[in-house]
C-alpha cells in the first residue's frame, strides 16, 4: 500500500499546499480519502489513468475536503466516460447529488449516473484489494474517520475531529490490533492533545500529521520529541509506502 498526499493544507490553500486529498494505491487500484483539491489533474500529471480510481471516501462536506469532487465528476461525465468509482458521501446524499447535477447543468452538462452511496458506520466498502471501515466523529453533524486495510496493513485517517480534541473523538478501538499508520489532523487543536492517546500505545507503529495549520504546527515538534515511533509531517507530494 502506498499513500500519496495530493493536498495537505488546513482549510485554506497555501502557496505550496493544496487542500485535503490523499490517494491510496494498492496494486493498480487507486482510492481517495477526500478531494479538496483538483485531484483528477494530479492523476493526469502523474500519468495515472482516471479509471484506476475505484472508490472515493469523503470525511465530511466542508469545501476544503470536497471541492475537487465537482471537477472529477464533471470530467468523468463528458470525457473520461469509463470512470465509475463508488463515491461515498455523508448524508443526505440526495442533496449533494442534486447540487452537483445543478452545478454541471450550468455549463450545459448532464451528469451521468455515478455510484453514489451514503457513509454508514462500520464496514463500508470491500473489494479484492482493500477494506474500509467508517467511524462517526463529532467534527460536524455528519463527519467520519476511516480505517483502511490492505496488503496486511492498517491505516487510520482521522479526518477532522471535534474542536475539543481527540480524547473526545478519536476512534480508539482501532488500537485493538496493530495500527501501521495513523494520519491525523492538527487544524483545530494542538498536536500535543494526541499524546495521552498515543504515548505508551504499543499498537501504533507510525504517525503522520496532515491538514495542519500554522497556529498549531510548532506543537507537532513536541509530539515528535515525545514519541518513540516515526512521526511525519505531510506536504503535497509526500509519499508513504507500507
Amino acid at each position: 500500500m502506498r499513500i500519496v498526499f495530493f493536498g495537505s493544507s488546513h482549510g485554506v490553500p497555501e502557496a505550496n499546499r493544496r487542500c485535503s486529498s490523499a490517494m491510496i494505491e494498492v496494486g493498480e487500484n487507486r482510492y481517495f480519502i477526500d478531494m479538496g483539491t483538483q485531484s483528477i489533474e494530479q492523476l493526469i500529471t502523474r500519468r495515472m489513468a482516471p479509471n484506476s480510481v475505484k472508490a472515493i471516501f469523503l470525511t465530511h462536506m466542508h469545501g476544503d475536503h470536497t471541492n475537487g469532487l465537482i471537477s472529477f465528476v464533471d470530467l468523468c461525465t463528458w470525457y473520461f466516460k469509463d470512470v465509475d468509482p463508488a463515491i461515498f458521501l455523508p448524508e443526505p446524499v440526495e442533496n449533494t447529488v442534486a447540487a452537483m447535477a445543478a452545478w454541471l447543468k450550468c455549463n450545459g452538462t448532464t451528469m451521468k449516473p455515478f455510484r453514489f452511496a451514503p457513509v454508514k458506520e462500520g464496514l463500508l466498502y470491500e473489494d479484492e484489494a482493500i477494506k474500509v471501515t467508517a467511524f462517526r466523529t463529532m467534527h460536524n453533524q455528519m463527519s467520519h474517520a476511516y480505517l483502511v486495510e490492505a496488503e496486511g496493513k492498517r491505516v487510520l485517517f482521522s479526518g477532522d475531529l471535534c474542536h475539543k480534541g481527540p480524547q473526545e473523538d478519536f476512534p480508539v478501538s482501532v488500537f485493538d490490533e496493530p495500527l501501521d499508520l495513523a494520519v491525523c489532523e492538527v487544524a483545530h487543536f494542538p498536536a500535543t492533545k494526541y499524546l495521552p492517546l498515543f504515548e505508551n500505545q504499543p499498537n501504533l507503529k507510525k504517525l503522520c500529521f496532515n491538514h495542519y495549520s500554522h497556529t498549531f504546527q510548532a506543537t507537532i515538534y513536541d509530539v515528535i520529541k515525545a514519541l518513540d515511533i516515526p512521526v511525519f509531517m505531510a506536504s503535497d507530494g509526500t509519499e508513504i509506502a507500507l
